[in-house]
Order: structure tokens, then sequence, then C-alpha cells
């Protein structure tokens, strides 16, 4: 071979190497681990993370509001979130097509940044899916934890996660896992009872919404079983139910022992059924912010408890952690990231959020391994939620929105959250269950043909609503309608006077009153009277004809100057769009067997009061409630709640002694 040969030859085969080496690489560089679903979830974190700029961390810990969003914004600064505010729709009465055109946009935004990484889509769904038409609107949860039914807080978790996958939304800010201890606390319903116990059996609304974590699973972990399950969100951590007074947002004061044994107990179940994040409290304990608490977000939920999800702010919560708010932003950033907060919800100003936090990081305030944790434990939950693989979503569960399968859960939960309160003026002298065939019923009182009053706050709106149009669903006067005889007639009139009720020759009167809509602080009261006019209604109609109250409220109310007149009486709390639940207690279709998730005070002098305390003399105690049969009534009282476990044995010593007597006659 000659020497020319040769040296073409050598360089033939350079490149050919160097060919080989850059196919290699080539192919090396499209395959990514965080892209490839076998990978563990570890592994595809890291790998992502090695690979994001600081802009794209930072990006992933915003959370911004729809209004703002759009999908430029979200191409540009890599936003890692989206959420709808209380009430905040892409259209008036949207269908679930209409929302999940809006997400997959916001979605195509997310996708096209140059690592793809998809974003989160977050709301409130604390009874159902509340901010969405036609949805099916659950009883809140003070009903709920009523029934005190952890199978059916499971299936309502289950209906709630498809009616909202079928919007193309995979997060919600739900369950509300807070102890209300005083009914003045504008958010009490939100709260299943004053009892830790009863939130902490109710957490298993986390099973339905997320899917039962697998055997074996790690601690902490966090675990969404799918396409028809969503990521839930445990709130508030910690301690919002026990502020001084009731007061919203305001400070706890708690010693450690109260804290772990009141306030704490619902978390540790959440953590260990796989919640995947948990949302930070505006409130403060002995002083001290929440948002900016280290000790508890970080080194109790994090470290102690081994909470692997993430911990997400609050609407504009970190502005909060100065007086007055927004006063100090850099610093209200450095002290909630550095105090464990990984998700900000903004939800407007997000360009001085991230212009702040780039700033803090770069100065080195905020190390970078804080950052890095922040985005990798979001990134772990869409990983683990399969965003990376289904960042869309498709139509195929839009019938699921306001199903009739789920209307019948919502009934049932209605029918299981009732507690009757009295029934009767006299012991041999009941009036439920009421007969269906009769002349005439008289049915009363502004909350009886009132969906939004129905309803509650957080429905539609972020206050609630007034009225009969925002959305699909059975008003307490059509359900009466709908389950009585075809020959009875039914009367409604919703503020008579006494001559109009006594001389209307009426068999017996229903009577729907209680408090309006409200959320937050706009619910909180010192007086918890009911709205006027209820009680000239009750008084009306009560002293005239023979009368059931229905109290439609977030809380108990002051009832008792009004009882005496009273013959029957049933606390429905807020049980949503299917009003029918009431009615099939109340014509006998089912018996009563809620039970007072709270203590029913008599003055709200006496307040705060629940069980177990010294001063404890309510007007019906924590766990009271009667129940009824279709042709008699028994008195039932939780005997460990009541106090009075010789009740029981007294009414088994009265049975057995009637059948051995009927033996005896025999």
């Amino acid at each position: 071979m000659s020497r020319k040969s040769w040296i073409c030859c050598w360089v033939g085969t350079l490149l050919l190497l160097w060919w080989s080496c850059s196919c290699k690489s080539a192919l090396a560089d499209r395959y990514m681990k965080y892209k490839d679903p076998k990978q563990p979830v570890a592994v595809r974190v890291k790998d992502v993370i090695g690979r994001m700029t600081l802009e794209e961390k930072i990006g992933q810990m915003v959370q911004i509001d729809r209004t703002t969003a759009t999908i430029q914004i979200m191409k540009d600064y890599y936003i890692g979130s989206v959420l709808s505010g209380g009430g905040s729709t892409p259209l008036p009465k949207a269908t679930a097509a209409d929302w999940i055109k809006m997400v997959n946009d916001y979605q195509n935004g997310s996708l096209s940044t140059r690592l793809g990484i998809p974003m989160m889509y977050g709301i409130d769904a604390v009874h159902g899916h509340n901010n969405v038409f036609n949805a099916t609107i659950f009883p809140h949860n003070i009903g709920l934890g009523a029934a005190r039914d952890p199978e059916l807080m499971r299936r309502i978790g289950d209906a709630t996660a498809l009616e909202v996958r079928a919007t193309g939304i995979p997060y919600v800010f739900a369950p509300c896992i807070a102890v209300c201890r005083d009914p003045r606390w504008g958010r009490c319903y939100e709260s299943y009872s004053e009892d830790p116990k009863i939130v902490k059996e109710m957490t298993d609304i986390i099973i339905g919404l997320q899917g039962e974590i697998p055997n074996g699973s790690r601690k902490g972990i966090p675990y969404v079983a799918g396409k028809k399950k969503v990521a839930a969100c445990a709130k508030h951590f910690v301690g919002d139910g026990g502020t001084t007074n009731g007061d919203n947002e305001a400070n706890v004061v708690s010693t450690r022992h109260d804290l772990l044994s009141i306030h704490m107990p619902a978390y540790y179940d959440s953590i260990i059924k796989g919640v995947a994040t948990v949302m930070a409290s505006y409130s403060s304990l002995n002083g001290r912010k929440m948002h900016a608490n280290h000790d508890l977000l970080t080194g109790f939920l994090k470290g102690t408890l081994k909470f692997k999800g993430f911990v997400i702010s609050d609407w504009q919560a970190i502005d909060k952690i100065t007086s007055p708010p927004h006063a100090n932003y850099t610093y209200s950033i450095e002290s909630s990231i550095l105090a464990g907060v990984d998700m900000v919800m903004v939800p407007y100003n997000f360009t001085e959020f991230i212009n702040d936090l780039t700033y803090l990081v770069k100065n080195k305030f905020i190390p970078m391994d804080r950052i890095d944790d922040a985005a990798g434990r979001i990134l772990s939950v869409k990983f683990t939620m399969g965003l990376f693989e289904n960042p869309y979503t498709d139509f195929s569960l839009i019938n699921e929105v306001g199903s009739q399968e789920h209307r019948n859960l919502a009934r049932e939960a209605v029918r299981k959250s009732l507690v009757l309160l009295k029934n009767g003026k006299t012991a041999n002298n009941t009036l439920l269950p009421l007969p269906k065939k009769v002349s005439k019923i008289l049915v009363a009182g502004s909350h009886a043909d009132n969906l939004g009053y129905q309803c509650g706050g957080w429905t539609i709106t972020w206050q609630g609503f007034d009225g009969n149009d925002a959305t699909r669903g059975t008003t307490i006067l059509g359900a009466i309608k709908s389950a009585v005889d075809p020959e009875t007639q039914v009367v409604y009139v919703e503020n008579p006077d006494s001559k109009y009720a006594s001389s209307g020759e009426f068999d017996y009167a229903i009577v729907a009153v209680g408090e309006h809509p409200y959320a937050e602080s706009g619910g909180q009261s010192t007086t918890l009277t009911m709205a006027d006019p209820g009680p000239d209604v009750i008084n009306n109609v009560c002293q005239s004809v023979k009368c059931v109250v229905i109290v439609i409220s977030g809380r108990p109310l002051v009832i008792e100057p009004y009882l005496p007149s009273i013959d029957a009486l049933v606390a429905a709390w807020l049980p949503g769009t299917e009003g029918q639940g009431i009615t099939d207690l109340l014509f006998g279709d089912y018996v009563f067997t809620g039970k007072l998730p709270r203590t029913w005070f008599r003055t709200v002098d006496q307040l705060p009061m629940n069980f177990g305390d010294p001063h404890y003399d309510p007007l019906f105690p924590f766990g009271f409630g009667l129940t009824t049969s279709k042709s008699a009534m028994t008195r039932s009282v939780s005997a460990a709640a009541a106090g009075r476990p010789y009740v029981l044995g007294i009414m088994v010593s009265v049975f057995i002694g009637l059948y051995i007597q009927s033996i005896l006659l025999t």
C-alpha cells in the first residue's frame, strides 16, 4: 500500500470513529431519563433538575391565577402551576369542554418550553367540583362530620376526582382538615368536627381523591393512581381552627401538647395515606406566622413526619407575613421559602416574585439547595401524577360532571348528615316522620326554595350565590313536591304572618331558615344568629300550626329562644344540590342517623365551648342525635359524648322485660 493510500485509510478511519461517536452522543442527548416513565421518580427528578436553569426552577415554584395566565406567559416564565380562585371560570356557566380547552391551551405554553415540563392546574373542590356549573355539590364538611362515615368519604372523594378530571384539572385544594374549636370562625363549616378523632377519620377522602396507596409504600411519599384521580391538598397547616375567638387568619395560642393532640393528628393520617401536597395556614402560632415557621414546615412536617410532597402557600399568603401586607415583599419571600414553602400562590404579581427570588438566590440569601429541593418536590408530584406522560385531557369523562350516580351519592350523604335535635313537644307526641298524604302543607322560610343558600359558600363563586339559576340541583321545596302524594297540596309562602298560617287549615308546616352564604372572613360572626326574617317565620308559623324547622347553616346558631314553639328541629348544615336527601328523612323513607359533630351552645357567651371543657353546659351536646323509624321514634344519644351510658341499659332492660311479659301472657 502506498503512503498516500495509507494516509487516506487512516483519515477515513478517524472520520468513521468521529461520526460514530457523534451519533452516539446525539442519541444520548435525545434520550432523557426524566422523560422515561420506566425510570424511578427519584432518578427522573435528579435528571431534570440537573438540566434546569435557575429561571426554570423558580418558574416551577410559581402558581398564578388563570386570569393572569396566557400561553406566552406560561412559556416565557416556565410557570409551574395555574389555579382558579373561587369563582374564576373560563366562561359563565362554562361546560366541561370549555374547561378542558382552557387547561389544554395553558399546557400548550408549558410544553413548548425547552424542557417541556407540564404545568399542573389546581382548583378548590371542597364539596364536590364546586366552581363548575352543573357539577354535583356535596354537603360541606361539617355535615359529613355528622355522618361519620369514612367509607362514604372515600366514595365522595372518588366522585369528586372524576368530575374534576372531567374538566381537565388534576389538582384540588382539598380536604380541609382543620379542627374548628369556635363556631364564630367563618370557616367552621369547612371543618368536619371539633373532635380531632372525627377529623382524622374523615381523611379517608384522600384515598378517594388520589387512590389507595400500594402496600409497602414508604411513609410520606405522594401517591396518585392515574388519569381518573387527582392530587389532593391537606390544609391548612396547622392550627387554623384554633384561633383566639375564632378570628380568621389570626393567632393560635397553644401549648405544644395541645397543638399535637388537637390540630396535628389528621396530618399524620393524611401523610400516611400519601397526600401529595400540604397548604400552609394564614394563621400564626403563638405570634409566629405559619408561612414563616421553619420549625413546623421543615422541621416537623418534612422532617419528623417525613412528608415528601410539596408545601404550597395560600392565596397571597406570603404577603401577609408582614403587617401591612406586602410591606417588605423581599423579606416575605425569603422567610417563606427558607421556612419550607415550595410553591407560592402568587397569584398576580408573578414577575415581582420571580425577580425578587432570583435576586435572593444569586446573592446567596437563599441557597441553591433550597431551590433544588422545592423544585424537586414539585416535579416529584408531577411525575407521580403521570403529567409528563399525559399532560393533556381528552373529552372521555365529560359526562361524569353532575352524573346521576354522583347525585345519588350526594343525596345519600345528605341523608346521613342530617341531625334530628327535637321530635315532638313531648315524648309521646312526635311529629316525624311526616305523612305524605294530607290535605295541605305549608312550606315557609327563605331557605326552602333557594339553591344558593342550600349550598353555602364556595359554590360557583367564592362567597356562594343567591337563587336557583347559578347551577342545577333540587331545592327543599322541589324535593317536598316530589315526595308527597300527588293529591297533597303544597303551598309555599316565604314569610307568612301568623294570621295566614293559622287560617290556612294546614295539616303541618315545614320551615327552612338559617344563614346566608359566606366564605372565610365573610362568615365571621360574634352573634351567630339566623338571618332575618327567620325568627319571625318560626314564631308566626310554629305558634299557629305543627311545624318542623330545618336549619340551613354552617354551624350551630342561637335557637334556644324559639325551641318551645318548634315541634321538630333538624340541623341540615349546608347540604348542597340534592335536597331530596332531606325529604327522604322527613317523610320516613330513611331514618335519621346523624350525630352532632360539634357542640350546640345555648348562648354565644359560652364560647368557645367544646366537649370535655370544665364549663360544658350545651343546649345539645357533642354526639347528640335522635333517630326515627317509619312508625316510631327512639332517642339515640352517643353515650360517650352525652355522658349518659345508662340510657342504653335502661332501654335494653325495658325491651327484655316486655319480651318476658309477652311470653308469660301466652
